[in-house]
């Protein structure tokens, strides 16, 4: 695995956890709650919308948080992470993480 890799696993992760959360038929707390508003197709396009935003700021926040480019729990610090195999996978991630989280959102 490589640093890339990483971030597009997170964000393919995101993606797993919107789909969930927003499916007819969840298997999720999180999905029965939202399917338990009974939201109209508007209030579902606000609520996708929100769901969307927040993992994405999540998920985001942790990975600029290991690369040592912002705080976890108000300390920052860059972390020294590496796969199985001994490959290095920080440093790199903020630039990745941009990339995925915030171009491919458009």
């Amino acid at each position: 695995m490589n640093t890339e890799e990483l971030v597009k696993a997170f964000y393919t992760e995101k993606q797993n956890f919107l789909k969930e959360y927003l499916s007819k038929n969840p298997d999720t707390e999180v999905g029965q709650l939202i399917k338990s508003l009974n939201l109209t197709d508007e209030q579902n396009a606000i609520m996708e919308k929100v769901m969307n935003n927040t993992l994405t700021d999540v998920f985001y926040s942790i990975l600029l948080g290991l690369d040592g480019c912002a705080s976890i729990g108000g300390i920052q610090e860059m972390y020294e992470l590496k796969d199985e195999n001994g490959n290095q996978l920080s440093g790199e991630i903020e630039g990745y993480a941009y990339e995925y989280f915030h171009e491919s959102n458009k």
